[in-house]
């Protein structure tokens, strides 16, 4: 069984390192290419929301002003998600928050963060970009609320994973599939992607051979 934490994170800026907090984190969990679970929470940033992201978000000072503090939600978060592994589209953003996050809260994350922003480069070369909503337009995927809302955007990102998923599994024995190959897979160059899965698919071919000769 294959368990996936799907996380997205709204926030007042780019950078927790500059004071920005984050104000709003959905997460769905995605098992076995289905999505099972989900969890969202508003989040008090404990400053104020500059108005432009307001706007992109429409997330306003208003709807986080009795909201739970980010320590709180992040102890809820960890006993919601447990030792499930993190992905999340461009997941650098979405990871250094979650640190800045879990470590006010006096926490720390327990795996490494998988990144269908890069998978998705490396998969699918000939999109016209590899931004979320083109990714769901192009390959026709669901559409859940509104883009730039948290659990609407790890919704999204679940069904793209699910996609990423299926199609690997066409490639390769699906038992390869896992968190750990989709963080290795992330960091192979784009130009020699297609030789990393076909001398993964001839090592597969090659162990089941041996296997089946072992066996006679």
């Amino acid at each position: 069984m294959k368990k996936f934490a799907v996380i997205d994170f709204e926030t007042t800026g780019l950078s927790p390192d500059m004071g920005d907090r984050a104000t709003e984190v959905g997460v769905v969990i995605l098992c076995n290419g289905e999505i099972v679970d989900s969890y969202q929470s508003l989040i008090n940033p404990g400053r104020p929301i500059p108005a432009f992201v307001q706007e992109l978000t429409g997330i306003s000072n208003g709807m986080v002003r009795n909201a739970p503090d980010g320590p709180s939600v992040m102890q809820a978060l960890q006993s919601f998600v447990g030792d499930i592994p993190f992905i999340a589209h461009n997941a650098s953003f979405d990871a250094k928050f979650l640190d800045a996050e879990y470590a006010r809260a006096g926490l720390r994350r327990r795996t490494e963060f998988a990144c269908s922003l890069l998978l998705a480069r490396r998969m699918y070369p000939d999109m016209p970009n590899h931004k979320l909503g083109t990714l769901v337009r192009y390959l026709s995927l669901p559409t859940t609320g509104d883009y730039h809302r948290a659990l609407a955007d790890a919704e999204m990102t679940a069904h793209l994973l699910a996609r990423m998923l299926r199609d690997l599994e066409q490639q390769l024995d699906a038992d390869l599939v896992s968190h750990t190959a989709l963080t290795k897979l992330q960091r192979v160059p784009k130009k020699t992607f297609a030789d990393t899965i076909a001398r993964m698919q001839e090592k597969e071919i090659s162990n089941k051979t041996h296997t089946e000769d072992a066996n006679v």
